[in-house]
């Protein structure tokens, strides 16, 4: 979007919509009017009403949706398109459906170019865009018209699970083939995707409106969704093969790409993971949500945990068995995430109890971050509960910041995937957990 197009958006009146227009995408424009989210400063009287210009910032994580369709044409992508065979990649619909907002409706104002807008995270505005700035309009009346409800952890967990993990949905699965071509590795984790993208205050207007979760429940709902997602996209039969060959994109990468050597004293880089038990050779299930989901649940709710932690056991011996063991086992654990991410997001944690959260992260869990995707995890995960207790003003921030060398020297040990050292990342996590101890 050009800055003459931007200034232009900011002065525009907001675009009316009519009631029977359920549905439709509406686009950023409609938006933007300088009496809605389009002003230039945070000025608003209950919201900042300059969620545009945040949106649009490339020079911050917030401003990524607003340039998802744009990386489109850049070489990277391009190449990958041209791999694939899918032509130019800023029209390939395998790409569109995360990169642009998938939109069967669309409205006058509604741009691809504009990317993730507005509407691919709130929902199609066609029928609640004129009515949410009424007087006295709630926004339980805003949600029954269309607005997506994200203030709720399983709503939100779902709504950027489908680009942010894989959906069923056109466009929005990552295969193993597309990586292959040069795509990211995908990963997940709710509540630091949500504090990157944010753009508004979680204030007492916010929660008079919408109510509050926590940083330690967004963390713990999106770990136990983003389970249950990866095993039913599995488990349904649909993502699970490409080819003659099992679709690689659910399991462990470094399970396979790893350095090969003939010498007979070269040393084994593969390390048995004590929760799963499966054969040396046996390529594992990306196990990176359930370790912290094993871990969250240990304190929450012990009772479900323990059906958990059988079920995903379970699961990985069935792997290494006939192809409709592991299905049958996929489909059970996914329901033991689902109970659990109900229980997780009917949960008030208490300091104690996310204190305990990261002592099972840094400790009940250590033995299990044998794989890089684990240890990346687990530093998202420290980093995020020590920001839930700050916020929560249960500790000071002084005291969260003075862990900070700890945390970074984590971040420093998952920097590079091609150097991931499993013995040298447990110990990281050793001493942040020795001074998590100290702050209690």
């Amino acid at each position: 979007m050009t800055l003459l197009l931007a200034v232009a958006l900011l002065l525009a009146p907001a675009a009316s919509a009519a009631p029977d227009l359920a549905g439709v995408h509406q686009g950023v424009a409609s938006c933007g009017g300088s009496t809605c989210h389009g002003r230039l400063a945070p000025t608003g009287k209950e919201v900042r009403q300059n969620e545009l210009i945040t949106w649009q910032d490339q020079t911050s994580p917030a401003g990524a949706h607003s340039i998802a369709w744009q990386v489109l044409t850049r070489s990277r992508a391009q190449g990958i398109a041209q791999r694939l065979g899918l032509g130019p990649a800023q029209n390939a619909k395998e790409c569109l459906g995360c990169h642009a907002e998938p939109a069967a409706q669309r409205g006058r104002m509604f741009q691809v170019s504009d990317g993730v807008g507005c509407e691919g995270c709130h929902g199609g505005s066609g029928a609640w865009l004129s009515t949410h700035t009424a007087v006295n309009a709630t926004h339980a009346e805003n949600v029954s018209r269309g607005m997506v409800a994200l203030e709720d952890p399983r709503t939100r967990a779902a709504v950027c699970l489908d680009c942010h993990f894989g959906s069923d949905k056109p466009g929005q699965f990552v295969s193993h083939k597309m990586m292959a071509a040069g795509h990211p590795r995908v990963s997940f984790e709710l509540d630091l995707y949500t504090t990157l993208q944010r753009h508004y205050d979680f204030d007492a207007d916010y929660v008079k409106r919408k109510t509050l979760a926590s940083g330690v429940k967004f963390w713990a709902v999106g770990q136990a969704m983003a389970v249950e997602r990866a095993l039913s996209l599995y488990s349904d039969g649909s993502h699970a093969s490409e080819g003659v060959f099992p679709e690689f994109y659910f399991f462990d990468c470094q399970s396979c790409h790893r350095r090969i050597s003939d010498d007979p004293a070269a040393k084994l880089t593969a390390e048995a993971n004590p929760a799963r038990p499966v054969p040396p050779g046996t390529p594992p299930f990306d196990d990176e949500n359930m370790i912290m989901l094993s871990a969250v649940a240990r304190v929450a709710a012990p009772g479900e945990g323990e059906a958990f932690d059988a079920a995903a056991r379970a699961f990985h011996v069935a792997m290494a068995g006939d192809r409709a063991a592991a299905m049958t086992a996929a489909a059970n654990l996914a329901s033991a995430a689902h109970a659990l991410a109900g229980s997780l997001a009917a949960h008030a944690f208490t300091r104690a109890e996310t204190f305990a959260a990261l002592d099972a992260v840094l400790s009940g869990a250590s033995a299990r971050y044998t794989d890089y995707v684990g240890g990346a995890q687990a530093v998202m995960a420290a980093d995020t509960l020590l920001n839930s207790l700050v916020a929560q003003g249960q500790v000071p921030r002084a005291g969260a910041e003075a862990l900070r060398p700890q945390i970074n020297r984590l971040y420093a040990e998952t920097r590079d995937t091609n150097a991931w050292n499993p013995a040298a990342f447990r110990d990281a996590v050793r001493q942040l957990a020795g001074a998590v101890g100290r702050l209690k």
